[in-house]
C-alpha cells in the first residue's frame, strides 16, 4: 500500500528529480510539496526566487504546497520549532513519509532522519548515492530544464549566475566543483519539467552580490550539534540572479 507522502520542494533541480521519482515509486503517494521561505524577504530560502514563481511552478505540478515560514536567519532552535509546528496539519491528514533531494551529505541525512524520527516522520531519499553523470544525463534526458539562481563565489564566478543548467554549463565548471552543486555551489530554478502542465515564463532581472553573517553552529543552515569552531560556510559572498515573473503568467 502506498504510503501518504510530501516532497520537501526547493523548486531546483535535485528536489525537482527527487520529485520525479517519488511519482512513479508505487511505495509512495505524494500528496504534498513542502518549501522552506524567507518570510523577511519573500523568496524561497537559499535559492533566492520570489515566491510568485514558486506559485507559478506549484500551480503547473498540481499538489498543493505548504509553506515552511522562517525569519531571515533562524538559529536551529528556531528552526526546529517552526518545522515540528508546520508539519503538525500534515502529519494529522495522514503524511507519514518526506521525500529529500540529497545525493550524499551523510550528516544533513542523519540530520533529517533524527529529527523526524522524533516525530513520527520517515524520511526517504531517491536520489541517494547516485552518480552524478548518471543524474544529470537523466535530469537533460527527461527534459528537465532550469536556470542557475545563485552561485557561491567560492567556487563558481559571477558569470556562472543566470545561465541555464545545461550541458555547456557542466562543461564550464572549473575542476574541483561539484558538478551537482552538492556542496553549495549553485542553487536551480526549473521553469519546465516533465510533469508542468507548461514551461513557468520568467524575465532575467539584475545579478547581485549578497553576504551573510552567521556563525554554523547557530543557523538552520547547518547541522553541526557541537561546540568546536568550524568553518563558516557565509564566509564568503554569493551572486543571485533575480528571476522576474513574466506579467502574462499572473493570470
Amino acid at each position: 500500500m502506498a504510503i501518504p507522502s510530501l516532497v520537501n520542494w526547493s523548486g531546483g533541480k535535485d528536489s525537482a528529480l527527487a520529485l520525479y521519482y517519488a511519482l512513479r515509486d508505487p511505495t509512495l503517494h505524494v500528496t504534498d510539496l513542502l518549501t522552506s521561505v524567507n518570510a523577511h524577504y519573500g523568496r524561497v530560502s537559499m535559492h533566492g526566487v520570489r515566491v510568485r514563481l514558486l506559485e507559478e511552478q506549484v500551480r503547473r505540478i498540481g499538489l498543493p504546497l505548504t509553506r515552511l515560514e522562517l525569519p531571515e536567519m533562524p538559529d536551529m532552535a528556531q528552526y526546529e520549532e517552526q518545522m515540528r509546528a508546520t508539519l503538525a496539519p500534515l502529519q494529522a491528514k495522514g503524511i507519514r513519509r518526506a521525500v529529500f533531494g540529497d545525493i550524499y551529505l551523510e550528516d544533513l541525512r542523519r540530520y533529517r532522519e533524527e529529527q523526524l524520527a522524533r516525530i513520527g516522520l520517515e524520511a526517504v531519499f531517491p536520489l541517494w548515492q547516485r552518480p552524478n553523470a548518471e543524474l544529470l544525463r537523466e535530469y537533460l534526458e527527461l527534459g528537465f530544464r532550469a536556470v542557475v539562481v545563485c552561485v557561491n563565489e567560492k567556487y563558481l564566478d559571477q558569470s556562472f549566475c543566470g545561465r541555464e543548467l545545461n550541458a555547456d554549463f557542466l562543461r564550464d565548471l572549473p575542476p574541483g566543483v561539484d558538478s551537482c552543486g552538492e556542496n553549495g555551489e549553485y542553487h536551480s530554478f526549473v521553469f519546465d519539467a516533465p510533469y508542468f502542465s507548461s514551461p513557468v515564463p520568467f524575465e532575467r532581472g539584475e545579478i547581485v552580490r549578497r553576504t551573510y553573517s552567521a556563525p554554523p553552529s547557530t543557523t538552520a543552515c547547518s547541522t553541526t550539534t557541537t561546540t568546536e569552531p568550524a568553518p563558516d560556510p557565509f564566509a564568503t559572498g554569493f551572486w543571485y540572479c533575480d528571476l522576474l515573473p513574466v506579467p502574462d503568467s499572473l493570470s
